[in-house]
This record gives C-alpha cells, sequence and structure tokens, in this order.
C-alpha cells in the first residue's frame, strides 16, 4: 500500500490550493479516505475524510472553505481548500484505515498560508 500527497505549497490568505493523494497497492475504490493535518507543535488532527460510498465528512474548523472528493478511476483522493487562513498552516497528510488494527499514512505535505 502507498499513498502520495501532493499539491501542497506557500498561499496568501483567502487563497485557494487543492491537495491530491494517489494510492496503490489496494482497491481503491473500496476504501473510505481521510485527511490529517499537523501543526507546528500541535497534535495531528483530522481534517475530512470521504466514505466509499461519497459520503463527505470535514470538521467544524474548515466546514463551508474545504471538501474532501475522490475519482476511483484515478485512485485519488482531493482535499480542496478554499478561503485559506493563517491556522491552516500544517503539514497535511493522507490515512487509509485498512482494517480496526493496520493504518497507512502518506508522507503530508506542507501547507503554508502567510503573506
Amino acid at each position: 500500500v502507498q499513498l502520495v500527497e501532493s499539491g501542497g505549497g506557500l498561499a496568501q490568505p483567502g487563497g485557494s490550493l487543492r491537495l491530491s493523494c494517489v494510492g496503490s497497492g489496494f482497491t481503491f475504490e473500496d476504501f473510505g479516505m481521510s485527511w490529517y493535518r499537523q501543526a507546528p507543535g500541535k497534535s495531528r488532527e483530522l481534517v475530512g475524510f470521504i466514505t466509499n460510498g461519497d459520503v463527505m465528512y470535514v470538521v467544524d474548523s474548515v466546514k463551508g472553505r474545504f471538501s474532501v472528493s475522490r475519482d476511483n478511476a484515478k485512485k485519488t483522493s482531493f482535499l480542496q481548500m478554499n478561503d485559506l487562513k493563517v491556522e491552516d498552516t500544517a503539514v497535511y497528510y493522507c490515512f487509509l484505515r485498512w482494517s480496526s488494527d493496520t493504518h497507512y499514512w502518506g508522507q503530508g505535505t506542507q501547507v503554508t498560508v502567510s503573506s
């Protein structure tokens, strides 16, 4: 199993970025995909997820600004981030829960929001 994120970078407050997570080594369409982030000095936290049935959830702090989607044909999950704020600065990770005791993380992609 491999998860590879891309799309991070520098954005201005109010700007947008779209992160991608390409999965390989498993049947992508059978699994929900999650996004987490870790800001400097803070614990890793859930940002949102999309189920294998295309049900999406994002946490309250990003609701209305972020959305999670997927393209099963491309084996890719997306995190669309709009109206970015300085406090969104973090390393963003893709996450796959394979089973109750097995999970996988991507390598992470840095998002920096600064003027």
